[in-house]
């Protein structure tokens, strides 16, 4: 079934970093528009004409609804598709309606819309008409880690992720029924990681303390040669204060500010190097997940392997897909604050590791410098790691 934002008034919408002010819902009647007299003093008729027209069958459901007026303005239009409205925009002098979104495959979709001459007679006009049934179909869903931590606060970093279950060949299309509505807009876009995983990031990040609607309106949307969404998705997501921990390896110090004020000082111990593997990655990480008990183990090793390690950690905040934590030292405290003990994780004191464990927020930024390794972009949540310019280039709507 379609979803609408009709419950947000006068919201900016930001698609693809694109931001218009448009308002929820169809409106009233509108002024006069001209015509020849029927009779002496009295306005000529008005004519509404709806496309596909009444009876219709097979129609394609990413075929825009079109209605049109004659000898008169729109006054009304209403299009519902499964019991729900879908919205529509008119022209500028109401002469003309056209739907915003696709419809349901396989579906029965009823229009009626009126028409005001100039005299404010109405004409009315109804439609119901079949669309035609997909082949074959793709759905989307959320990031498991957000989908896992749904109802939280989040940070001000947070990216939307969307993964498909099938190949989409028409980015493009996809891209476009993708809606991101803020009450702090700011610039954003979408970024293609190949055919099945989209981001969305803001330039820089999301101002702190609003909420975010993301509504994917994916039903009748052609992903493919004959393949095409039949649901929608909507996720809000609720950003708290803006935590940024700026970390220094060379200096082994980490200072946490909240809303640009430093409200932390921690000792640290980070990656001792020497390999690759042992290497703290640099650059802008995003925190994901987080568990009060993480068993880790050295990759690629077993038991009696040169270099295995299993160690039970405490209070861990994930910020990599290459095992990179901020957790609680497991041991080693002499080495908090003056070197790098760790085999590439950020290692706290106890009592600073349980404090920023509470208040880590999904997506608040880790700055980190001081290494050789930058983190890749796409490790873990570390999007913006790629230039602008650059994210720009992945959008399907931006080349």
């Amino acid at each position: 079934m379609h979803v609408t934002a009709s419950g947000l008034r006068a919201l900016v919408i930001t698609t693809t970093g694109v931001a218009v002010i448009i308002s929820a819902g169809c409106g009233g009647g509108g002024s006069s528009a001209g015509g020849n007299a029927n009779k002496k003093g009295e306005a000529a008729a008005a004519r509404v004409v709806i496309t596909p027209a009444n009876g219709t069958a097979g129609v394609r459901p990413d075929d825009p609804v079109v209605v049109r007026a004659t000898g008169g303005r729109l006054a009304d239009v209403v299009l519902t598709s499964g019991g729900k409205r879908v919205l529509g925009e008119y022209n500028k002098d109401r002469t003309q309606w056209q739907s915003r979104w696709t419809l349901r495959p396989g579906a029965t979709i009823n229009v009626r819309a009126s028409a005001a001459n100039a005299g404010g007679r109405l004409a009315t006009a109804a439609s119901s008409f079949a669309t035609k049934t997909a082949a074959g179909t793709f759905s989307a869903s959320q990031d498991e880690v957000l989908e896992s931590r749904r109802g939280e606060t989040y940070g001000v970093g947070l990216p939307l992720i969307l993964n498909f279950d099938k190949e989409v060949h028409d980015r493009a299309a996809v891209e476009k029924a993708l809606q991101v509505v803020a009450e702090k807009p700011v610039l954003g876009a979408w970024h293609w990681f190949g055919d099945k995983q989209v981001i969305y990031r803001a330039k820089t990040y999301w101002p702190a303390h609003q909420k975010i609607m993301l509504v994917a309106h994916l039903s009748g949307v052609k992903g493919g040669d004959g393949v095409y969404g039949t649901k929608d998705l909507v996720r809000t997501y609720k950003i708290g204060a803006a935590h940024v921990s700026y970390l220094d390896i060379a200096r082994h110090q980490m200072r946490v500010e909240w809303d640009g004020k430093t409200v932390r000082h921690v000792p640290i111990s980070a990656g001792m190097g020497g390999s690759t593997e042992y290497t703290t990655t640099s650059g802008i990480h995003l925190n994901m997940e987080k568990d009060e008990d993480v068993t880790m183990t050295s990759p690629g090793r077993g038991p009696g392997d040169a270099g295995y390690y299993s160690e039970l950690i405490h209070y861990a905040v994930r910020v990599s897909n290459a095992g990179e934590y901020l957790h609680q030292t497991p041991g080693d405290e002499g080495c908090l604050g003056n070197s790098n003990c760790s085999h590439g994780c950020i290692r706290q004191p106890a009592t600073d590791a349980i404090w920023y464990f509470k208040q880590s927020q999904p997506g608040d930024p880790v700055d980190i410098t001081g290494t050789d390794r930058q983190v890749e972009p796409d490790n873990g949540w570390s999007f913006y790691q790629m230039s602008w310019n650059k994210w720009l280039h992945g959008s399907a709507l931006r080349h």
